[in-house]
């Protein structure tokens, strides 16, 4: 397995371009099926659940390639509606497949999808809100069977707004026979993003980015090319680094207005950040001040996506800090790790207690998930010493290289690679 291993304290600087939003793109590789032909997606992360994603696609019939940032998919030879289990297990975002499927084909076979362990994710909402578009769901040894002969479209009040059960319904929506309101839908960008591309291909949607959106359903979509947008998580990771490090960066082709209660927090935090367009200035020259309460919450809230990164900002802070998580109940994983640094966090169900301290040293720890990892490199970056992270496959889910991306800044890292074993007998 990889290891990252980093030579901390020295503050970032420099410029650096922020990648296309992986929590974007996957949905809209799957909204490809929607239609027939060849599209093109621009600003595209190399990812591993991007090529995961891919690896289905083209396992569906589908010719799907990547080359840098831009992916072609071929849908014209898409074939069956089954997605196979081993590549379902590799990632939680498979579950996107289960509208397009339904939609183009008329059934779709899924298994539990994978991903990373933060907690329980059902998929009672994805089901629920396509069993009221019509589809008729079985299980069937392990195999989850949707099928329905033609979509139809309702109202659909979420219990929750899930994301992926927003996206799922707008994607099976969209060929759908008449109108689906979405209401307490979610409003994240990722879902705005969504919204543009299928309308892009001739769909009727309107109201992402809200918590109702209107999906009248049209008779065929045809394909384009589009472009993704920034992501908000790989920008709000460098923004932090930043602030955890003292140092000063430029990140170019951002969106601020994705990054509003980020920014706020860092504020109260007294890190300086500067915004013109899509370029964002962060600016750290003395310890980070405690922020009183900071709650986890859907967008426009602050992402449960970045609340591990700022734990490693405000677990250097002068000052105590309360977290609460309040969208997933097992993403405290990281905290034994910051722990292991010398962090002083204690927990208490889905509350932190952060007592800030002057530094934090040097060790070895694991990546249990995708953002904690994040955050283990950012703890790095930050103490002082060597500290190795492991199990970076975690990593490598959500950010382009994640060492590149420090390098680029001035951080001390790089990756380890076990070195092959020949095997001379």
């Amino acid at each position: 397995m990889d290891k990252l291993v980093i030579e901390g304290g020295q503050p970032l600087s420099g410029s650096i371009r922020i990648h296309g939003a992986k929590n974007a793109a996957l949905p809209i590789l799957a909204a490809t099926l929607l239609t027939e032909g060849k599209i093109q997606l621009r600003n595209v992360p190399r990812l591993l659940d991007i090529e995961v994603m891919l690896e289905i696609l083209n396992a569906l019939g589908c010719i799907a390639v990547q080359r840098d940032d831009l992916v072609t998919v071929d849908t014209s030879g898409a074939d069956s509606s089954h997605v196979p289990e081993q590549l379902m297990k590799l990632m939680r975002s498979s579950i996107f497949l289960m509208g397009p499927l339904l939609a183009r084909f008329g059934e779709v076979c899924i298994y539990q999808p994978g991903g990373c362990a933060i907690g329980e994710r059902k998929i009672d909402l994805h089901l629920k809100g396509l069993s009221a578009l019509g589809a008729v769901i079985e299980e069937q040894d392990n195999q989850l069977w949707c099928r329905a002969s033609r979509l139809k479209g309702c109202d659909i009040h979420l219990d929750f707004p899930s994301v992926g059960a927003t996206e799922n319904i707008m994607m099976a929506a969209a060929t759908a026979e008449g109108t689906t309101v979405i209401t307490n839908a979610a409003r994240e960008p990722e879902i705005q993003d969504l919204q543009r591309f299928l309308n892009e291909l001739g769909a009727s949607i309107i109201g992402a980015g809200t918590d109702t959106i209107t999906i009248r359903g049209v008779n065929k979509l045809t394909p384009c090319e589009y472009e993704i947008i920034p992501d908000r998580i790989v920008a709000g990771t460098v923004m932090i680094a930043a602030a955890a490090t003292r140092g000063t960066i430029r990140l170019t082709h951002a969106n601020p207005v994705h990054l509003t209660s980020l920014i706020h927090v860092l504020r109260r935090a007294g890190v300086q950040i500067g915004i013109c367009d899509d370029i964002i200035t962060v600016s750290s020259s003395g310890r980070p001040k405690a922020v009183d309460r900071i709650v986890t919450s859907p967008y426009p809230s602050f992402p449960t996506d970045l609340q591990s990164q700022i734990m490693v900002l405000l677990s250097l802070a002068e000052g105590m800090t309360l977290m609460k998580e309040t969208v997933f109940e097992g993403r405290f994983k990281h905290v034994d790790e910051l722990v292991r640094m010398g962090a002083d966090i204690s927990v208490d169900l889905n509350a932190a207690f952060i007592r800030g301290v002057p530094r934090l040293y040097g060790a070895t720890v694991e990546a249990t998930d995708l953002r904690a990892g994040a955050a283990l490199v950012i703890a790095g970056l930050a103490a002082q010493g060597k500290t190795v992270v492991e199990q970076i496959h975690h990593i490598d889910r959500g950010y382009d290289r994640i060492e590149l991306m420090f390098q680029r800044l001035g951080g001390k890292m790089h990756r380890q690679t076990p070195a092959m074993k020949l095997d001379l007998a």
